[in-house]
């Protein structure tokens, strides 16, 4: 069963167009188990293609994982978030905080004593409100994706882990109804995870998490667990 699995999830992952969400670290659910918390995400800097910019956002999510075995869980947010996209030349496109969610799995493919490894796959979608520029309507989606392989060691009052990531954070634009996707540069699509999973009190902790190379972005969380 498990090794069948991981052969469809993999075949999954071959095919999804790999891109970036938070990772949330090798802490999962176990089977039957709940985790739920609330998810800060800030993405500093992500550069476009064919130099057509960068663009940047702020994210807002609650959080809810399910543990479907001790080894695979999925998981879902929903939230809210903006994007600002500045087009080389022009001045930055603002889109107003507006609804966002996201969906992914996780698997844990290596465990021994203090060690773990996870295999994951994230999706967000931020869909902010439109702007008008004159008589021109501009209508943008923040389209983020990633496939993500993390290890950790977990220490006695903290885990710390560490990884990398294929990822794509694609601006899909609209002009006065004329839809173009506008994806982000693929020179810099393999980017370094550092994260840590701290406890706080019984069945609570705290999640901190950076990325490098493929975008500047950072995410922290605090969750329970039920």
């Amino acid at each position: 069963m498990r090794k069948i699995l991981l052969s469809v999830l993999g075949i999954f992952f071959c095919v999804s167009v790999a891109e970036a969400a938070s990772c949330y670290g090798t802490k999962m659910p176990q089977k039957n188990q709940f985790f739920a918390g609330g998810e800060s995400y800030v993405v500093f800097k992500r550069y476009q293609e064919h130099q057509q910019g960068k663009m940047r956002s702020a994210q807002e999510f609650l959080l809810v994982s399910y543990g479907i075995f001790d080894w695979l869980s999925i998981d879902l947010k929903g939230g809210a978030g903006y994007i600002k996209q500045h087009p080389h030349g022009i001045d930055e496109l603002d889109y107003p905080t507006y609804m966002g969610g996201g969906y992914g799995v996780r698997l844990r493919v290596f465990e021994k004593n203090a060690i773990k490894s996870v295999l994951g796959f994230q999706h967000i979608s931020i869909h902010p409100y439109s702007i008008n520029i004159g008589p021109i309507k501009h209508k943008a989606v923040l389209d983020d994706w990633q496939v993500s392989w993390l290890g950790s060691y977990e220490f006695r009052y903290a885990t710390p882990y560490i990884g990398t990531r294929l990822s794509r954070m694609d601006y899909i634009h609209w002009v006065d109804g004329v839809r173009n996707r506008v994806k982000s540069d693929g020179s810099n699509s393999v980017g370094l995870i550092l994260g840590i999973t701290v406890p706080l009190i019984k069945n609570s902790w705290l999640n901190v998490e950076g990325s490098l190379f493929d975008a500047e972005a950072v995410a922290a969380s605090v969750n329970v667990g039920f």
